[in-house]
């Protein structure tokens, strides 16, 4: 599991390895994680976007923006968290993401970024 706190939001993420397919005649490593976001901080927060890298060994990046996790966009009151899952897909047996939230202190309505720390990506079966 890896963690990092910004601004009093505490971001966790643990990952697992699904398993490998194939689409389109080429192989994909499919990867499942498990994000908790936690507000430490003393005032209520609202998630409203996220931006992800997707980096694989093969140097493809995909970049992921959009609106909200998972078609929602948590609010957090001091103390609270919200966790989620989701996944993704890469061409090669390792990789890392990495990215950030954009998060609004519904106190102030001052608009900030949450870092979500890089988390690697691996293959059991490739690790030796």
């Amino acid at each position: 599991m890896v963690q990092q706190i910004t601004k009093g939001i505490k971001i966790s993420v643990e990952t697992n390895f699904e398993g490998t397919f194939y689409k389109n005649y080429k192989i994909q490593f499919a990867y499942g994680y498990k994000v908790t976001i936690e507000n430490q901080s003393k005032d209520s927060v609202q998630l409203y976007a996220r931006e992800w890298n997707i980096l694989d060994a093969l140097n493809n990046t995909e970049v992921v923006s959009g609106e909200g996790v998972i078609g929602k966009k948590p609010v957090l009151k001091p103390g609270e968290s919200h966790t989620y899952t989701s996944g993704c897909l890469l061409t090669s047996p390792f990789g890392a993401m990495q990215g950030y939230y954009s998060m609004i202190n519904l106190a102030s309505t001052k608009k900030f970024k949450v870092g979500i720390p890089s988390f690697k990506l691996s293959a059991p079966f490739a690790l030796n």
